[in-house]
């Protein structure tokens, strides 16, 4: 058994506890073991975990180097492991939206109105007026065929598609430079995201912001060299360098993705 003293300082406590059973299937059955499907959080916290157990080892993979939501594939450690070994299956969801435009809330919310749990689906992506695509877990493509029919007043059909088939946007970088008087985060991530400290302050509070996928609430929460600040609809700003000017002031390199 893999121990659980770890839990006791976890904050996705269910699903680290969840991920440890599935560890112990694949010590005990020499199986590549995948998990359901991940937030950023939990990906990020399962990793953290399963980095510290020399008995097992993990890989995480979500379709595509982007992808947000991710299973995690569990071996033993003497077991080789490659995102091939991730069961995923990519789907097109066909309807004519031009004249009934759908959003991603649209597509998940008609997913999930079959009856199908979250977290068997990953990334949802929206093509406009043809349509989505989305990934899910292997097993649900026939029933979705079957039950998933509908998006909004628009009939879609559901099919399998082979990974090189989705359309992913490649995310556009821009470099920035910034000279704040401190490093806290409402300073920092408006700088990053080019909006007004008010405006920024107003999106931490409404727990709008995520520093490397945890949700923030201080304004005056400390960032350092390495962290990624998210806000949904908005992108994404990693923060890199940090430098001390000679007036005592703090130069920010960052990378914002949008």
């Amino acid at each position: 058994m893999l121990p659980r003293d770890l839990l006791d300082r976890t904050e996705n406590r269910e699903t680290i506890s969840r991920l440890l059973d599935l560890g112990d299937r694949a010590i005990q059955t020499w199986d590549v073991v995948c998990s359901d499907f991940l937030s950023p959080p939990e990906i990020t916290e399962a990793l953290q975990v399963f980095s510290k157990m020399t008995e097992i080892h993990c890989l995480a993979w979500g379709g595509y180097d982007q992808a947000e939501r991710q299973r995690l594939a569990i071996a033993r450690g003497e077991l080789p492991l490659d995102n091939s070994m991730v069961s995923l299956t990519p789907i097109s969801i066909s309807g004519n939206f031009l004249f009934d435009t759908a959003t991603h809330r649209d597509f998940l919310g008609a997913i999930l109105g079959t009856g199908i749990e979250r977290q068997k689906v990953g990334d949802v992506n929206v093509l406009g007026e043809k349509g989505a695509q989305a990934i899910v877990v292997p097993e649900l493509l026939e029933y979705l065929q079957i039950h998933f029919n509908q998006v909004r007043t628009v009939p879609v059909k559901v099919n399998a598609i082979a990974l090189e088939e989705l359309k992913i946007r490649v995310p556009v970088t821009k470099e920035l430079v910034s000279t704040e008087a401190s490093l806290r985060l409402d300073a920092i991530a408006s700088a990053g995201f080019g909006m007004s400290r008010g405006k920024m302050v107003d999106l931490i509070n409404g727990d709008d912001v995520r520093v490397n996928w945890k949700t923030i609430s201080q304004p005056s929460y400390q960032v350092k060299s390495g962290d990624l600040i998210a806000i949904r609809g908005k992108g994404r700003v990693t923060v890199g360098e940090i430098m001390i000017t000679k007036k005592e002031r703090y130069r920010v390199q960052m990378t914002r993705s949008v």
